[in-house]
Parts: structure tokens; sequence; C-alpha cells
């Protein structure tokens, strides 16, 4: 409802070369949300202490990360991944245990390695949080190829 004063919604060229190889089909615009119910397992808890009886920002981070996924998901080919690489949010307000949080993600941006989202959260009530998220995108054999060595590196060890 009130998200649309509070992204900022940007006109992104797209920063690659003509054949370079991106993310097909995906263009800034693509919007995916997701809604949830804070629940007692949500709330910060440090040591096991309740910190307060409202969603903590793990959480929301969480759901920011899962939303921003959801864009890049029917666009990856055989053989592609994406990783989160980058997130800057804000937690700006509560959401409170059984209240319901609204998560969206906008495509901004778009390039052979790379996928930008704004993300917000948000309650009927009130902006809970607003961010940028950026997705890496890579084949998954070089992702297990350097985890593989990671292994064997820390094996020797």
């Amino acid at each position: 409802m009130w998200s649309c004063l509070y992204i900022r919604i940007r006109k992104y060229m797209l920063l690659y070369k003509e054949g370079e190889e991106r993310v097909k089909g995906l263009q800034p615009g693509e919007t995916e949300t997701l809604e949830i119910v804070v629940q007692d397992d949500m709330r910060p808890t440090f040591d096991g202490n309740v910190v307060h009886d409202v969603m903590s920002t793990v959480t929301m981070i969480y759901y920011m990360e899962k939303v921003g996924r959801h864009v890049i998901l029917p666009y990856l080919e055989e053989g592609e991944e994406g990783a989160g690489y980058e997130i800057q949010v804000k937690h700006i307000g509560p959401a409170v245990v059984g209240q319901r949080v609204k998560f969206t993600a906008l495509c901004t941006e778009v390039t052979p390695k790379r996928v930008v989202c704004e993300v917000t959260a948000e309650t009927s009530e009130n902006i809970v949080g607003t961010g940028i998220f950026t997705q890496a995108i890579f084949k998954k054999e070089k992702m297990e190829a350097r985890i593989t060595e990671l292994r064997q590196t820390i094996a020797q060890k």
C-alpha cells in the first residue's frame, strides 16, 4: 500500500555488452512478493533471552533474501545458480508477533554477474524495513569447485 512512497523506482541502464551472457529474460521492473505471519521463534533472542516481542532483524533479512531469490529463480538456466552477494538494510519499525508482514523485491538492475533488487517489508500499519539486495549469478560447477578446494584446504590443516 505505502511501499510506492518508499521505494525509489529508477530507470536503470542494463550494464552489459552486446552478446555478453546475463540472466536471460530478467528485466528491471520484475517484482515478487511473499507474506508471513510473525511467529514466536522469529523474535530477537540472545543467550535464551527474548529481547522484544517483535520480528527480529535476522528474520527480516532472511525473508528479504528469500523474496529476492524468487525474482531470479524463474530465469536461471540449467547449471546456473545465484547467491547473496551484498545486502544493505534498515530496520525501520516493528512487526509484532501475530502480525502479517508483506515482503517485496523489485528488480532494479541486471548485469552479467549480478541482479540487484530493492526490498521492503511492510505491515498494514507501517514500514518495517527497506534495503538493497544484490545476488551473484554463477555456474554451479564453478562454485562446487571452490567449495571442494576450500574443504581440501581445511582438511589439510
